[in-house]
């Protein structure tokens, strides 16, 4: 009968620090929400030391092309629309502008630029701690590894670069859209 109480006194302030720390690292996420510059310098930090970490044991180069596979997968999700307009045409619901007179709909991410830092975050975390297990060290000739990897980089980019074309979406946007108002066909004096 004790060693059921006594179970249940050990899993509750486990259970409590883990709701903390979740809590407190929620807290953390959404402060860094409206700083995407230092967010993304962060990651490209920890990017910088796990290069270091794979040039330093000159090993690990499988984690590393799954780690650049798996990037490149979030990358594609980040420049695809969330709402595919070939899957849309086929099934005659909306789709993307593509004359001038359609409607304009705006650019929606198939993965938001947070959830696509987050994720590479996270993977590069993930991959530094892959590297600390020398069973993971696979030896490999990583110069074949890396020839896929950019082939796989240009056919893909390359696909996804023509849909755009195609469909006549840009995924990124460069500010506020500024119009100017209709120019007078008069006599060519100004007024102040």
């Amino acid at each position: 009968m004790e060693g059921l109480g006594s179970d249940s006194d050990t899993s509750a302030p486990l259970a409590n620090w883990r709701s903390d720390f979740s809590r407190m690292f929620q807290y953390y996420l959404d402060r860094s929400t409206p700083h995407p510059l230092q967010r993304w310098l962060g990651t490209l930090a920890l990017a910088m030391i796990y290069v270091l970490r794979v040039y330093y044991v000159q090993g690990f180069y499988v984690v590393s092309y799954g780690l650049g596979i798996y990037i490149l997968n979030l990358l594609i999700g980040f420049l695809s629309p969330k709402f595919d307009p070939e899957l849309e045409v086929l099934d005659g619901g909306a789709s993307l502008p593509t004359k001038g007179s359609d409607e304009f709909k705006p650019f929606i991410r198939r993965l938001p630029e947070f959830r696509f830092w987050y994720s590479i975050t996270k993977a590069f975390i993930v991959a530094f701690v892959l590297t600390l297990f020398s069973v993971l060290d696979v030896p490999v000739f990583w110069p074949i590894l890396l020839c896929y990897w950019v082939v796989l980089f240009f056919l893909t980019m390359k696909r996804q670069i023509l849909h755009m074309i195609k469909y006549k979406y840009v995924p990124f946007s460069m500010g506020k859209q500024r119009y100017t108002g209709k120019k007078s066909a008069g006599t060519g004096s100004s007024r102040d």
